[in-house]
């Protein structure tokens, strides 16, 4: 099975009926990145073989590990704080390669501001399904997906000043990345 296909089964699997409704509309607007290198330049994303993984691979381990340790923090699936944290996940990297990525061999550094001005335009399709304050956390969340590193961060920039769930987006983008993330599929 490839990760296009488990990342649509684990967000049926703890998304509302409505937001998963919105994904599978929305993936098809998505570029078709899912096979590529997460990491472009091949530094990053190493596995213990130095295998980059693909953005589908890195994006499936983000939401298996947000659902496995969401409750820790009172979250349930079908519910709109889980449907923010896995929209948030999902989307986080969608235009790593641009917003053509046939004419971009490179990922690049403004993915995170394209999501959230995407998510920030869009506001009135978001606000079908999920509430004006969450609609704000997901903007957040993917536009400050790489902490520090965000293109709209500042030199000050410091978590203290934004939702939970922004933190939570980076921290386990953080460990994916760096090859933190151990899955132990059920059988």
């Amino acid at each position: 099975m490839n990760f296009e296909q488990k990342i649509d089964e684990i967000l049926e699997k703890n998304m509302t009926e409505k937001s998963f409704k919105f994904w599978k509309a929305a993936k098809q607007k998505i570029p078709n990145i899912w096979s590529r290198p997460s990491s472009s330049s091949l530094k990053y994303h190493q596995d213990e073989n130095g295998d980059v993984h693909s953005i589908g691979k890195h994006t499936w381990e983000m939401l298996y590990m947000c659902v496995k340790i969401w409750r820790l923090f009172n979250i349930k699936s079908k519910t709109e704080d889980g449907d923010v944290l896995l929209l948030a996940i999902t989307l986080h990297d969608s235009f790593k390669y641009d917003i053509d990525p046939e004419n971009h061999k490179h990922t690049t550094s403004k993915h995170d501001k394209i999501i959230g001005d995407m998510i920030k335009k869009g506001r009135g399709t978001f606000l079908k399904f999920l509430s004006e304050e969450k609609v704000e956390v997901l903007e957040e969340a993917v536009r400050y997906h790489s902490g520090r590193w965000s293109t709209d961060a500042g030199e000050d920039f410091n978590f203290k000043d934004y939702n939970p769930e922004t933190f939570f987006v980076h921290m386990i983008d953080m460990l994916s990345t760096n090859n933190l993330i151990k899955i132990i599929e059920e059988k």
